[in-house]
């Protein structure tokens, strides 16, 4: 796979980029380094739809990103899209406003269909046309419109300049379905998903709303870039991470995604530097965040002396050290480490944990000891011992008097956080590609996908907007810096640690090193296996 440097030019003075595929890789005429069995990887993040027009969450786009293709694609440890379905891609004009692509020739389709320009607007229009309220359509919501120029070239007209745009069009939401199969204005089942990527689906297994199971084989009409080195993946959904260690250790599958419990992975990861066990374990960057949100509605919440002194007490070391075995690092901004515009604004600001300055914060403003706060909590990795953990750090000093409830349904949860009937709770953000606005928009304009209720102007007023309009992300990173300076002084949340990934295997599966990295793009195709 070529590297974004040999696909990337940059245009003129304007600084708009574009991206333009530097030779077409060949259809998979061979499988380098299969074994001709299947590998089967398990997985706790649970789904219950594949259809692009619908998914959203880690565990259909774990799938998703392997059997469609998009205009472009993340390749391995990038931080710009390279074009995949695309042979180039570039904004038009003096801003980022207008996007134009040509597709490769001669795409396929899995069932033999030809791709066209016609599918592509298909794809786009009708995700938006669904409008499922679980699905992707938020990330398409700059497009005013798009129209197909023959077979064989796309535009887009934008709304507001979205220099993200290309980024957001990488992810699954820009998959490119098949407009002969898939109805214009409903979701298809799962089982008759037909992409144009590596792999094509062969059979769905669902218990209910959640899929079980999902069984892959190359793709023969696919011609994209990916190198397959098998032929054969499966997918297999479990509902807890001890379930899935089970499944590993039984030989059941064949290795896992980042869903481990972080005390077993740690383990895993000790005893292969031991010599006492054949699974080995591949450690990677992650671009995934966990934040305490509070509800600033709220009477408690809504005090930002409470906020900053909440701030000043939170010790993420310990909390990586001692709930997850130090599979997350610290995080002290909205972007984490490996994307582009992040900083340490809260160290910057608060420092390490201190109990006599979160004090002070608190009596200058007249606040009375102990707040009373409530935190919520529905998922994690480490279970209670994460909340309990928080709670414990807030209470030091005694200015805090921390209850910490769990929510254990997670459409509950969402309902709650949505409603305002929580105080503070705790969640964490999985970003759709690495770049800085994903933290930043999503979360801080208009309140964000928390509903804590804040908004500052100058972010989403000019810093959002001015961040929006640099096609060269670079340029950008000096205005993200300011939004997060910004966040951290009023601190309608708070972040806590970015996520490691740690990818457990059996010792005959190779190339997990060469998909782990902060794109959060698993690529099936670099997994091989020995005979075992």
């Amino acid at each position: 796979m070529k590297t974004s440097a040999e696909r990337l030019a940059v245009l003129g003075c304007a600084g708009l980029v574009a991206v333009t595929v530097a030779g077409c890789g060949s259809v998979t005429d061979a499988v380098k380094g299969d074994s001709g069995k299947s590998i089967t990887m398990g997985t706790a993040q649970l789904t219950g739809t594949l259809d692009p027009a619908t998914s959203y969450d880690s565990g259909s786009w774990l799938v998703l990103r392997n059997t469609f293709q998009s205009l472009l694609t993340f390749p391995a440890a990038a931080s710009s899209p390279t074009p995949d379905a695309a042979q180039s891609c570039e904004f038009t004009g003096s801003e980022a406003t207008e996007y134009h692509c040509t597709l490769r020739p001669g795409l396929k389709f899995s069932n033999g269909h030809p791709l066209t320009a016609a599918d592509v607007v298909f794809s786009i229009e009708r995700t938006r046309k669904i409008n499922d309220q679980n699905g992707p359509v938020s990330l398409l919501s700059s497009i005013k419109s798009v129209e197909a120029k023959g077979d064989n070239e796309v535009l887009f007209h934008l709304s507001a300049p979205d220099a993200t745009l290309p980024a957001k069009l990488a992810t699954p939401a820009g998959a490119i379905v098949d407009h002969q199969v898939y109805p214009a204005d409903k979701a298809l089942a799962n089982d008759k998903q037909v992409g144009s990527g590596p792999y094509r689906i062969d059979s769905v297994d669902a218990d209910g709303k959640q899929v079980g199971k999902v069984v892959l084989s190359a793709n023969d009409k696919y011609g994209g870039d990916a190198k397959l080195r098998n032929s054969k993946f499966t997918v297999r959904y479990f509902d807890k991470a001890e379930d899935l260690k089970a499944a590993l250790d039984k030989g059941d599958v064949d290795l896992t995604d980042n869903s481990l419990e972080p005390n077993t992975a740690a383990q895993i990861r000790s005893d292969q530097q031991g010599g006492k066990t054949d699974l080995q374990v591949t450690e990677g960057d992650s671009n995934d965040t966990r934040s305490l949100v509070f509800n600033t509605k709220d009477a408690v919440g809504g005090n930002v002396a409470i906020r900053q002194a909440a701030a000043q007490l939170v010790d993420r070391k310990a909390l990586a050290r001692d709930v997850f075995a130090r599979t997350v690092q610290p995080l002290y901004a909205m972007v984490p480490a490996g994307v582009t515009g992040h900083n340490t604004a809260f160290f910057d600001r608060y420092g390490d944990q201190d109990a006599t300055k979160a004090k002070k914060i608190l009596t200058d403003a007249k606040v009375q000891t102990p707040v009373k706060l409530t935190i919520t909590w529905s998922r994690s990795r480490a279970g209670s011992n994460e909340a309990d953990t928080l709670k414990k750090q807030l209470e030091a000093g005694g200015l805090f008097q921390v209850t910490v409830q769990q929510e254990p349904d997670w459409e509950a949860f969402k309902k709650g956080w949505a409603d305002g009937k929580y105080q503070a709770y705790v969640i964490g953000w999985f970003a759709d590609y690495p770049d800085p606005d994903n933290y930043i928009s999503p979360l801080l304009v208009n309140g964000g996908a928390y509903h804590h209720g804040w908004d500052d102007p100058r972010i989403s007023g000019k810093l959002v907007p001015d961040g929006l309009k640099q096609a060269d992300r670079s340029a950008a990173a000096a205005g993200y810096g300011q939004i997060q300076q910004i966040e951290a002084e009023s601190v309608p949340l708070i972040p806590l640690y970015q996520n490691k990934s740690f990818y457990a295997a059996r010792s005959y599966v190779t190339g997990v090193e060469s998909t782990v990295d902060t794109t959060g793009f698993f690529r099936f195709w670099e997994i091989s296996r020995t005979a075992k």
